[in-house]
């Protein structure tokens, strides 16, 4: 496939404004974790309640999006995505203006995770404009929106040391409303759409083992991504005493690359197979995490921690290649089940960290731990991989591109 050819196909306007909706979306999704160096400074949090007040609109996001994707299938992306952008609205005012404590801003936290909810939208609304053979690209280019964080990283903590990070949440209100004016009007549905089917029938898929395997490799992907994007800043802040404002800049450095690699693991999917690529990409996170586990010096843990990023945000596009060719019709609920285990894995990930720094004394035992999940993903792959004819291509959709995955793991 040239790259030439995909622009000439599907409709672009759509895939533009499911980027930006997410991409704004994510801004504001991990606003509360960026920001939390100084919220922590004014309410004199410990590390356990740092690390949950980055994970709690993670959390929220795993709450709303089965409901969303839902949502998607049965009434559309685009109706489901202006609800949910318009909802984002209430808990970007309601911190801007009556965040005076702490348990406020935990709920308006957890609200804000409607943000993180755009995964189950932007997805299936691009997916159903394209080929089977142009789904990792597609939704690599849309998942390019998890850049969201490094530009909140990027610009949040110097606002805040300018303005306020309570007034932070309040200029988030300018972008949203504008993400949401532009997806009103430029997204259009697919004519692919299928019919909404009784919503009991979209339950099938939880009978699939495959859902289960791509909620769990999704969950190390997806889930140490914006694990780590929520919660980067206060790690560096605090084990290495970085200021604030070079604490987000290293965040938005890391979370930057993360995003925009995103497509090339779609790429590289279509090209070799999603499980050949989701090996190496496991493999090398975790010994990435083994040598960040150690807390080197500043230097190689920044170093450590991008090529981590990068393995994650390609692994996603990895995952992500596989799924909608997988489940075609159920793509909206197959997102936001997917979507929400990766959603659960972020909310571990801060809470985990913070736990081990306030009980252990170290940072470093969570990061060996997630080196230890990372490797169990390659032996699950390399387990599953062996009956891997759970994932067979769609009756009506040949999907020629999933066949490297169809044999087993020592063939391919």
């Amino acid at each position: 496939m040239k790259l030439k050819d995909f622009f000439k196909s599907g409709h672009p306007p759509t895939l533009f404004t499911a980027f930006l909706y997410f991409d704004t979306s994510f801004m504001a999704w991990v606003l509360m974790g960026v920001l939390g160096i100084f919220i922590a400074k004014d309410f004199g949090l410990s590390a356990s309640q740092k690390g949950l007040l980055a994970a709690l609109p993670i959390l929220g996001g795993t709450l709303v999006r089965i409901p969303l994707g839902l949502m998607v299938d049965y009434v559309g992306p685009k109706k489901t995505g202006i609800w949910s952008q318009a909802f984002v609205l209430i808990p970007l005012l309601g911190t801007w203006l009556w965040g005076f404590d702490f348990g406020r801003l935990a709920g308006f936290g957890l609200l804000l995770g409607m943000a993180g909810g755009s995964f189950s939208i932007a997805m299936p609304l691009a997916s159903r404009w394209y080929s089977p053979q142009q789904q990792g690209i597609a939704l690599g280019l849309v998942g390019v929106g998890t850049t969201g964080s490094a530009l909140a990283s990027l610009l949040a903590p110097g606002l805040a040391e300018w303005v306020g990070w309570r007034n932070v949440f309040g200029l988030m209100l300018i972008p949203a409303a504008v993400t949401l004016a532009l997806f009103s009007h430029f997204a259009k549905e697919s004519p692919n759409q299928p019919r909404p089917k009784p919503m009991g029938d979209y339950f099938h898929v939880f009978r699939e083992i495959d859902t289960l395997w791509f909620c769990l490799f999704y969950g190390i992907t997806f889930g140490g991504f914006v694990g780590l994007a929520s919660f980067l800043g206060i790690f560096f802040y605090d084990q290495y005493g970085v200021s604030k404002i070079n604490a987000g800049y290293l965040t938005a450095l890391c979370a930057l690359t993360g995003g925009l690699v995103r497509p090339i693991g779609g790429y590289l999917a279509d090209r070799f197979g999603g499980v050949r690529m989701l090996t190496i990409f496991f493999g090398s996170l975790s010994v990435l995490m083994l040598g960040i586990s150690c807390l080197p010096p500043l230097v190689f843990t920044v170093c450590l921690v991008f090529f981590s990023m990068a393995c994650m945000g390609m692994g996603n596009g990895s995952v992500f290649q596989l799924v909608p060719l997988r489940f075609q019709k159920e793509i909206g609920v197959m997102t936001g089940i997917v979507g929400a285990a990766g959603g659960l894995g972020g909310f571990f990930l801060p809470t985990l960290l913070g736990y081990c720094k306030q009980r252990l004394g170290s940072y470093g035992v969570g990061f060996l731990i997630f080196a230890g999940v990372s490797l169990a993903g390659v032996v699950v792959l390399r387990k599953v991989q062996k009956n891997w004819c759970f994932i067979k291509p769609h009756p009506v959709r040949p999907l020629d591109i999933l066949q490297p995955d169809l044999v087993p793991l020592e063939q391919v």
